[in-house]
């Protein structure tokens, strides 16, 4: 929780004068019962109505500067709240874009969400309910019996005896419900990553009809989190009727040796309404004391959830120094693998093992697999989405990790297995591949992804609107869109991760035929399981659980590589050739 408070050194004023206004209210606030007490003994005793009168226009006075004191306090406060959530959003943002595709996946997607937006919401009105009662509410307690002892010594102990009993009872319930609310924030993750996979997956589920078994598992999930809620509300709940009970019992105690100490004329009857008003002014405190406390409790309970992935290293490190990369020469090697292995994170069996081969450029390479072959894997270590475990990656002969990341994902485009579109325009989503692309770049890249004829069916061509996820498109308009936004940066290695699955045949061998054509020079991956997709390329490795079981032509591979022949007789008939 402190390391999340830095946020607010931004708000140093705020922070300062919201709690200074509150216990401005609450200095004007002590006076009151001391003016009732005048009122009654003085005013209404004496039946002096001047009296009366004037402290009727001092109560005023006293209401008025409270709630201007209060309303300033309030302002800071939001202030300073609301620009601590947003630093820290801002903050927890930038930090979650520097995490791996291995440190997404260990964390996982429906967790960051809750973290960025519940727990810190939760944070953000700990925060601003702390700046307006954390010197507001004990100042109070404090001074009402500091004030109840100037009236009456006896009659004040009740006050020497409640608070402290009081104190262990606030603070007890605090100590016991703050892991409790960690363990409802969890249950709530675990529902809300369910509710994710049951909304990506919804087409799986009826496809399978599964919809029983998920709705089984969701009441499961959703009776574990109302079970951790109902256990931390019913402590939680403890807190108001036991200082109740506790501020009653002293009033009513009060109330006895003031009437006693009223009867042998000690006290007046106004000293004695001026020490209820003070127990009154302590139970209202408390009151708001434990609904801070309750709120604290939540507030770092997420403030502990969100520093954890403050905690979170980059799985990804970039050396102090990178290296510049070398110009490679004609007829050198652009890629290296040598002997590369890849283990994802709190896996036991590598993924990839052994994976060794050379680039040039301008080559063509196609990777081709079974399901799980580790084709993915493979192209995602070029641009260091994930570090390999063992050997060593050369991109232009320097180590990918040597790379400053920036420098050699400027070098790659990719376009990944489930086309991904921005909401937005059609625009706008090409220039992510170029923010600086004219329109005839947008339109050649358009062009060559075999995308041309959908823009310009489009009203809105260019700036026709794209929604979330490209929800108004197809699946193959979506993949060519991908596509021509990863060759509108024309990158010097393009990675096509089976993004033309969508497509039918004779539009994905214009696509290749228009890409190698039009970037005669630049180093192609085709990811794929379509013979057809591969066929043509310069070298094709065949993958089979994780390792390259084939390296070749076409031609090659159907002489030689098992694997490679029962994929082809696969697609193509048996005795093909």
């Amino acid at each position: 929780m402190r390391q999340i408070l830095r946020f607010l050194n931004g708000y140093k004023k705020e922070s300062i004068l919201a709690p200074l206004f509150k216990l401005l209210e609450a200095s004007f606030e002590l006076f009151v019962p001391l003016v009732m007490a005048r009122m009654i003994d003085v005013g209404i005793v004496r039946r002096d109505i001047q009296s009366i009168v004037w402290m009727g226009v001092v109560l005023f006075l006293l209401a008025a500067i409270g709630l201007t004191a209060s309303l300033t306090a309030q302002f800071f406060a939001a202030k300073a709240a609301v620009g601590f959530s947003a630093e820290l959003k801002l903050e927890l943002f930038d930090h979650i874009q520097k995490l791996s595709f291995g440190d997404i996946d260990q964390i996982g997607t429906a967790t960051l969400i809750t973290r960025m937006t519940s727990d810190v919401n939760q944070v953000q009105g700990g925060v601003n309910l702390f700046l307006r009662l954390f010197l507001r509410s004990p100042f109070l307690i404090v001074g009402a019996m500091v004030m109840a002892f100037t009236i009456d010594v006896r009659a004040a102990l009740v006050f020497v005896i409640a608070i402290p009993i009081l104190a262990l009872v606030v603070f007890g319930l605090m100590f016991v419900s703050i892991p409790l609310y960690t363990r409802v924030q969890n249950a709530l993750d675990r529902i809300l990553n369910r509710t994710r996979e049951n909304l990506t997956g919804v087409r799986v589920i009826r496809a399978f009809n599964k919809q029983e078994d998920e709705k089984k598992s969701f009441v499961n999930e959703n009776d574990q989190l109302y079970r951790s809620q109902l256990l931390v509300g019913r402590i939680s709940s403890l807190m108001n009727p036991v200082t109740y009970i506790i501020v009653n019992v002293s009033l009513i105690a009060l109330i006895w040796i003031g009437a006693v100490r009223v009867n042998v004329g000690i006290l007046t009857q106004g000293q004695v309404v001026a020490l209820i008003n003070y127990m009154s002014q302590i139970l209202i405190e408390l009151v708001k004391l434990a609904t801070l406390i309750v709120t604290m409790n939540k507030a770092v309970a997420c403030a502990n959830r969100i520093q954890e992935i403050f905690e979170k290293e980059p799985g990804l490190c970039q050396t102090p120094v990178p290296k510049t990369p070398k110009v490679v020469a004609e007829g050198r090697d652009q890629i290296v693998f040598s002997h590369v292995s890849l283990r994802y994170p709190n896996s036991f069996e590598d993924a990839l093992s052994d994976i060794d081969f050379r680039v040039k450029p301008g080559e063509t390479i196609g990777i081709i697999g079974g399901t799980g072959s580790g084709k993915t894997s493979l192209v995602h270590l070029i641009p260091r989405f994930y570090d390999i475990s063992d050997g060593q990656l050369l991109v232009d002969g320097v180590d990918v990790r040597d790379y400053e990341l920036s420098e050699l994902r400027k070098k790659v485009g990719i376009v990944l297995q489930k086309s991904v579109l921005f909401e937005g325009t059609i625009r706008s989503n090409l220039l992510w591949g170029k923010k600086d692309a004219t329109q005839d770049e947008m339109w050649q890249a358009l062009r060559i992804a075999q995308a041309e004829e959908i823009v310009k069916k489009k009203q809105g061509g260019l700036d026709e609107k794209v929604e979330q996820e490209g929800r108004n498109f197809s699946g193959g308009q979506r993949q060519r869109l991908a596509i021509a936004r990863a060759l509108i940066k024309k990158p010097e290695i393009l990675i096509l991760d089976d993004s033309a699955s969508a497509l039918d045949y004779a539009t994905d061998a214009a696509l290749r035929k228009a890409i190698l054509q039009e970037h005669s020079g630049m180093t192609l991956w085709i990811v794929s399981q379509r013979v057809a997709s591969v066929k043509n390329a310069d070298k094709i490795l065949v993958l089979d659980d994780g390792r390259v079981v084939g390296m070749g032509t076409h031609e090659e591979l159907l002489r030689s590589c098992q694997v490679y022949q029962e994929i082809y007789e696969s697609q193509y008939g048996k005795g093909a050739g």
